[in-house]
């Protein structure tokens, strides 16, 4: 008889480039991948994803040097939940885009697309990281 067995939190740390991005994403996908379930969350997961560590690149005044953590885990109640750590301690802000801005509006689909979302302090002390739950797709 087969068991499925909670996977334990996935971390990586990744150069601090937006050309990193896409290796975020393919390693979400190798995560979710090992869940009997990991296609339900697959296309909101990258989405999110994607943006926080867009975001965390694009507004970090941490050094050059420094990377960005990700992290995936499935939770108890089955929300998987996504963080993203950066050496910045300025937390991130839900801004109002108007019609016109190419940019701005990657918070406002983490917002709309995620159960809960938040930002903390590391516990380390240097600078902090945004998480986001999300809950598997309902299937038709």
């Amino acid at each position: 008889m087969l068991t499925f067995r909670r996977p334990r939190m996935f971390v990586a740390r990744l150069d601090s480039r937006v050309e990193s991005t896409p290796l975020a994403r393919y390693l979400l996908r190798a995560y979710l991948s090992g869940l009997p379930t990991g296609d339900r969350y697959r296309d909101t997961a990258e989405l999110l994803l994607g943006e926080l560590f867009a975001n965390a690149v694009q507004h970090s005044d941490a050094p050059d040097d420094r990377h960005i953590e990700v992290r995936f885990t499935l939770t108890p109640d089955d929300l998987l939940r996504l963080e993203v750590h950066d050496a910045d301690t300025t937390r991130p802000l839900l801004r109002a885009a108007t019609p016109d801005d190419e940019h701005g509006r990657g918070l406002l689909l983490v917002g709309e697309l995620a159960e809960r979302w938040g930002c903390a302090s590391r516990p380390c002390g240097i600078g902090k990281y945004v998480w986001a739950l999300i809950a598997p797709a309902t299937t038709p």
